[in-house]
């Protein structure tokens, strides 16, 4: 059965073209292994980088966006599949069951707040898929800094801090999760 992976990424490209860079990188990362990807549905920032990285490449691609976000006009109208949902709770929802791993690139705080979600319900055990961040040129670094903070002064435990895997390589990335 064909792997998927959900990738959580910015709506916008960042200031630094490696940040694009490693978005196609991902997307040929997930087409070497013969994996599909899910994402948020967007035709903008880094989410259309790799979402068009995979379609080039001959890869399906899952998007799954809420209906005011296609009244913006920023769904990709190119997809394998696009599901439109009622809100942003269903979309996580649907994004979560589709998904084998999940994989946060750079982003803001939509990006954040769908990695650290996953990441509680993995902790929580709703789900036990594996979690990664692509670290593009020290993006997470000051977090991963603040989460390891976090375990020594006891609000975390280095069991839980362990369920999060950092790389800064795509394919080693995807290698450690799947």
């Amino acid at each position: 059965m064909t792997k998927t992976v959900c990738v959580y990424c910015g709506s916008r490209k960042g200031d630094d073209e490696r940040f694009a860079a490693a978005a196609d990188a991902l997307a040929a990362a997930i087409c070497a292994r013969g994996m599909r990807l899910v994402y948020g549905g967007g035709h903008v920032g880094l989410m259309g980088v790799v979402a068009d990285g995979v379609l080039r490449r001959g890869g399906e691609v899952i998007g799954v966006i809420p209906q005011a976000m296609m009244r913006k006009e920023v769904a990709h109208e190119g997809l394998t599949e696009l599901h439109v949902t009622a809100d942003m709770h269903e979309r996580k929802a649907m994004m979560a069951a589709r998904a084998d791993a999940f994989v946060a690139m750079p982003g803001g705080l939509g990006t954040l707040e769908e990695l650290f979600e996953t990441w509680t319900w993995l902790q929580l055990r709703y789900h036990d898929k594996p979690i990664g961040m692509l670290n593009v040129d020290g993006y997470f670094d000051g977090l991963l800094a603040f989460l390891d903070g976090a375990v020594a002064r006891g609000f975390v435990s280095p069991d839980h801090r362990a369920l999060l895997q950092a790389d800064d390589d795509p394919t080693a990335l995807l290698a450690r999760l799947l």
